[in-house]
């Protein structure tokens, strides 16, 4: 048994799909498939159980799993120390809420590259929690420390969030002077029950319990605020990339939120993924605090 064939049977368990691990992998899924049949028929056992919602690891297959992993780990290891003076290099998937992954992380991968010409970035945007267990990235940005799992978590960065509106959708509408005024207005929020994190109810700290639009995604809850819909809290890092984007009540409604940077546990070892941490804490630390003083130098000039 060598190291691809676990390479491919990792894939498949962290996927629970050829098709998945294929592309995970850069392969067809049928090779993907004939490679799994064939490590089966070397170590005389099944290791997977096909099912209407995957492939799922047998007894068998879930005892060779942390053995794979160990090669895995031990591949890393030997590869990173045939290259230690090259610099970073390599792909480096990131998972990242979609308000982060959209206004934070472009400019955050372009400095990356530009730094790393050998780098490759890969942005996963997910109105979720990113599921390192099965590798569907490298790191993960999250809005709140979990509470289990064998990750490293580290602190990235503090930010702050407001209600706005577009200056369309206020010219139109009353004037709102005070917190009880936000009744005649309607709000763009998330759909209630698709909020996968409670540092994500916004709305609760307005005192408005229902929005009229709502979406489980920042992006399209902002091109409805950019579409004169309603007003909505949004991210003080994204009102830059909306011309016309106006906060409301700033003395009355700030909230203030941390991203957190998640990882392999078994990464700490790795220089590679350290060096690949402290870059990317570096600079989307940076690129937050440039996009948040824009908004406060706008704000200054209009008083």
């Amino acid at each position: 048994m060598d190291w691809d064939d676990l390479r491919i049977f990792l894939a498949v368990a962290r996927s629970e799909s050829l098709s998945g691990a294929g592309r995970w992998l850069k392969m067809d899924a049928s090779t993907v498939g004939r490679r799994i049949g064939r490590l089966e028929h070397d170590i005389g056992a099944t290791l997977f159980a096909k099912t209407p919602q995957g492939y799922t690891l047998t007894p068998e297959g879930d005892r060779l799993v942390a053995p794979a992993e160990a090669a895995e780990k031990a591949a890393k290891a030997a590869n990173e120390a045939t290259r230690r003076d090259a610099g970073i290099s390599g792909v480096l998937r990131i998972g990242a809420p979609d308000g982060c992954a959209n206004y934070l992380l472009p400019q955050v991968a372009r400095a990356l590259c530009d730094i790393h010409p050998g780098l490759e970035i890969q942005i996963v945007a997910l109105p979720r929690v990113v599921n390192l267990s099965k590798r569907e990235a490298d790191m993960a940005i999250a809005v709140s420390p979990p509470d289990t799992g064998r990750l490293t978590v580290q602190r990235l960065t503090d930010y702050h969030l407001h209600l706005a509106a577009h200056r369309d959708y206020l010219d139109k509408h009353p004037a709102i002077r005070d917190l009880p005024d936000l009744r005649r207005h309607r709000l763009v929020g998330y759909i209630p029950d698709m909020i996968f994190d409670r540092e994500l109810d916004y709305l609760s700290e307005t005192g408005v319990q229902t929005a009229q639009i709502t979406s489980n995604s920042v992006s399209v809850q902002m091109q409805a605020i950019r579409a004169a819909a309603g007003l909505g809290i949004v991210h003080d890092f994204a009102i830059p990339f909306v011309p016309g984007l106006r906060v409301v009540l700033p003395d009355q409604i700030a909230l203030k939120r941390s991203f957190w940077l998640l990882r392999h546990a078994d990464d700490r070892g790795s220089r590679r993924m350290n060096l690949l941490a402290e870059a990317l804490v570096q600079q989307l630390r940076a690129e937050t605090a440039r996009l948040e003083a824009m908004v406060q130098a706008a704000a200054d000039r209009r008083t």
